[in-house]
């Protein structure tokens, strides 16, 4: 994350992320493959690193070696073909972003990191302080409710920050400038689609 200046000399919380190249590994149809979708690869992975399954799907569109492959809707008739390239200029005149990453893994926590709970009180001889309380009723129902909120593991999981503003884009260095955080770690892959909710 960084900073920039809007229009009116205010400053922005921004993300930055790296939106391409994607290189096109696949055009799927309807005909062929009973559904519309072009498949994109991103980044770079040693040859020894790929298995010759994948090796060979990406050899046949003509792609070198591919960090990551995802299938994304194709934009009207005008979808790219296999082996061609797929930049952040995509993105010019889209005004909101969805933005789709993996969360930072916190481990095992109780429920006040967890759940935002209070906690016990800490004078007058309390000593649940950082404990889950009651979790359910006595005899009846004679057990503890779904749902009932608890410790456990906390984060890694896919999150989807939904009508994040796109602030600005560097073409020349394939960078998207986002309004707001994202999930996930620096450096962490995520997945950018024009944003469902707005028009």
């Amino acid at each position: 994350m960084t900073q920039v200046l809007d229009g009116e000399g205010r400053r922005v919380a921004v993300t930055v992320i790296e939106a391409g190249p994607c290189v096109v590994v696949q055009r799927k149809t309807a005909a062929r493959d009973g559904y519309d979708a072009v498949q994109l690869g991103f980044g770079r992975r040693s040859a020894r690193r790929t298995g010759k399954a994948q090796a060979g799907h990406l050899k046949r569109a003509g792609v070198e070696s591919c960090a990551r492959i995802r299938e994304v809707a194709p934009a009207g008739d005008a979808s790219p073909e296999a082996g061609q390239t797929v930049d952040v200029t995509v993105f010019e005149g889209v005004t909101h972003v969805d933005v789709t990453g993996i969360s930072k893994g916190r481990g095992f926590q109780g429920v006040v990191k967890r759940h935002n709970m209070r906690g016990g009180p800490k004078t007058h001889g309390g000593h649940s302080v950082r404990r889950v309380g009651s979790i359910g009723q006595c005899s009846y129902p004679a057990r503890v409710a779904k749902g009932q909120r608890m410790p456990g593991h906390m984060g890694r999981v896919r999150v989807t920050q939904q009508n994040l503003q796109v602030v600005g884009i560097r073409g020349e260095d394939n960078l998207l400038l986002v309004k707001g955080a994202v999930a996930g770690p620096s450096g962490g892959m995520v997945m950018v689609r024009r944003a469902r909710k707005k028009r």
